[in-house]
């Protein structure tokens, strides 16, 4: 097949576009669609409600109490699952039409353990790789295998190992253990 000047560019034009607009996908859950779980810490604010509005905890059971409503449930739910849930708990008993908006102030921590200097649970920071937690944690040790990590993921209910590359971001509630090397 014979390459004509018109068509070279765009072909070179949609593999960029292709390259450019690809899902940000990892390990197969989609990262834009956040599960909540216990630690997360949350900024609710509804509109006119200034004794509603707060900031909230995730307990270890997944819950966190708002006055005058009590426990709600918040485990594995997305923003905008929670946001649902909330204004079913409110509207009509409470609130008419209630206004929410929903804030992730502090993510849950991640654990990382195994051939690293200090492991430890540390602050999720957004868009850092697994190569950043083992710098966090003050790097590998002499024995570690320095290629990939294993990984268990706190919204997988399997809570199967995963063997991971060093360069894919990290979820809040990773569990990450640097392995160790033969020789």
């Amino acid at each position: 097949m014979k390459i004509t000047p018109h068509f070279f560019p765009l072909w070179i034009l949609y593999l960029i576009s292709c390259a450019l607009f690809a899902p940000t996908t990892y390990a197969g859950n989609d990262t834009l669609s956040y599960r909540l779980g216990s630690g997360d810490k949350l900024k609710i604010t509804i509109f006119n409600q200034e004794d509603l509005n707060g900031e909230y905890t995730i307990d270890g059971a997944g819950n966190f109490s708002l006055p005058l409503v009590g426990t709600i449930a918040a485990k594995n739910l997305s923003l905008e699952e929670l946001e649902v849930r909330l204004k079913e708990t409110l509207s009509p008993d409470f609130l008419l039409n209630p206004q929410i908006s929903i804030q992730v102030l502090n993510y849950r921590p991640f654990y990382i353990l195994g051939e690293v200097e200090k492991p430890d649970s540390y602050p999720y920071v957004s868009g850092m790789t697994y190569l950043n937690a083992v710098a966090i944690a003050g790097g590998f040790t002499y024995r570690a295998k320095q290629d990939y990590v294993y990984v268990v993921h706190s919204n997988d209910s399997t809570q199967k190992e995963e063997k991971t590359k060093m360069d894919l971001p990290v979820m809040p509630g990773d569990i990450i253990r640097v392995d160790e090397r033969m020789f």
